[in-house]
């Protein structure tokens, strides 16, 4: 029996995806559930897994095609496969020769130690697609990998920290070749002078975040508005809490919670700053979701937190957490980057000192953070060294006046110079 392969039902807004890689090739072992090929939208990346136990017979579409929903891809069938070295073989079958997986299983013995006592496989984590990737590129065996996973399961930091260990070993396992000695006399890699050029295409990823801005750019009166804030206060709370905050919590006490929180205290006393422009209305939204931007290897993405009034500091710092690592690996949903009332920003982890962000569309504002910095301040007339950072308020000029937004951003210096404002709301 054998079974069609076909690309999944993708969202009403996603027209169509990219077939980025095949995780498996022709005459190799799947088993149910396990991951086949990944497909790239314009928002996420979604994994094809095998519905039943057996042998990929055949791949019908070539890595880097444009597919659609219902779209057969390839077709498995029952069977026991004849390994990754016949699946590599078969793997140049109707153009889709892809680097397959990496093998995450000790190699068998050769021929000549068919003798010896047979080598105990390694049980490899799950790895998302952008961490299979990099498994991938590196070459690591799934020792390796094994090691390199926390909790188990393997992240592209953790994999490329163990792929830049020196006499790292190859995808199957067996010790590294010594390198062979330099040449005395070394010919360059370019002929001096020379122009170079390379060519890569953009994602989908990257085609949609250019679209969107210039889309934002084009359709909305954008404007900003800056000021200051003192965040010795918040320093102070952090350093006086963290370690009884993580303990109690399991999660690190960070600036984000502080900057959500302040936001939503001025986004209650300004509802425009919440709202979005349909046609010639304004809605003005009763709920406060957050997104807040997360940069990834692929581009940037905006996780949204739901209800994040409702949400204490400890929750706001675990959903935000959890966002960024399954945005990194590549395995974060669509419904959870779709939607959004209002959006933060935070250029500071860069070193930026000061920026423009650009509004999330249909939203109306995006607040930006910078980095902290210590400069001198006049504090009751004496001239001492603060931790200050620059804010930043893109709006919406259509339905956003200048007024309201200079008094949202003043809103949130305050709650953030004292942080008491947001526990008591004054």
């Amino acid at each position: 029996m054998s079974v069609e392969i076909r690309v999944p039902q993708l969202p009403e807004s996603v027209a169509d995806a990219t077939l980025v890689a095949w995780r498996k090739q022709p005459g190799q072992s799947v088993t149910r559930e396990e991951n086949l090929a990944d497909l790239e939208t314009d928002k996420v990346v979604l994994e094809v897994p095998s519905p039943m136990s057996g042998v990929l017979l055949e791949i019908r579409v070539a890595a880097g095609t444009s597919v659609k929903s219902g779209e057969v891809l390839a077709v498995v069938g029952e069977g026991t496969g004849a390994g990754a070295a016949a699946g590599a073989g078969a793997g140049a079958t109707n153009g889709a020769a892809r680097a397959s997986a990496p093998v995450l299983s000790a190699p068998a013995a050769s021929a000549a130690s068919s003798s010896a006592a047979p080598v105990a496989a390694t049980v490899a984590p799950k790895l998302g697609p952008a961490a299979q990737r990099v498994a991938e590129e590196l070459g690591l065996s799934g020792t390796t990998i094994a090691a390199a996973a926390k909790g188990g399961r393997a992240s592209k930091a953790d994999l490329v920290a163990a792929g830049a260990k020196p006499g790292q070993a190859a995808v199957t396992g067996a010790p590294a070749a010594a390198a062979p000695s330099a040449p005395l006399t070394a010919k360059p890699s370019a002929t001096p002078g020379a122009r170079t050029e390379k060519r890569v295409p953009m994602t989908r990823l990257r085609q949609r975040i250019a679209e969107r801005l210039v889309q934002a750019q084009a359709t909305q009166a954008l404007l900003t508005t800056f000021n200051e804030v003192d965040l010795g206060h918040i320093n102070e709370l952090r350093a006086r809490y963290k370690d009884k905050f993580e303990k109690q919590h399991g999660v690190k006490l960070g600036f984000m919670a502080f900057f959500v929180k302040a936001a939503i205290e001025g986004l209650k006393r300004y509802p425009v700053i919440n709202a979005s422009v349909v046609g010639t209305e304004i809605v003005y939204h009763q709920y406060f979701d957050i997104g807040v931007a997360v940069s990834t290897e692929r581009g940037l993405m905006v996780p949204v937190l739901r209800d994040a009034d409702a949400l204490d500091f400890a929750a706001i710092e675990r959903g935000i957490g959890q966002y960024a690592q399954r945005a990194r690996e590549g395995s974060i949903a669509l419904e959870d980057l779709t939607g959004g009332t209002f959006s933060i920003t935070n250029g500071g982890v860069f070193g930026s000192l000061l920026s423009t962000p650009i509004v999330n569309a249909p939203q109306s504002a995006i607040l930006g953070m910078h980095k902290t910095q210590l400069r001198p301040m006049v504090v009751d007339g004496a001239v001492v060294a603060r931790a200050m950072m620059y804010l930043a308020l893109s709006y919406d000029h259509r339905i956003i006046d200048g007024r309201e937004a200079v008094q949202f951003l003043v809103t949130v210096k305050d709650c953030l110079e004292d942080p008491g404002r947001i526990l008591l709301g004054v």
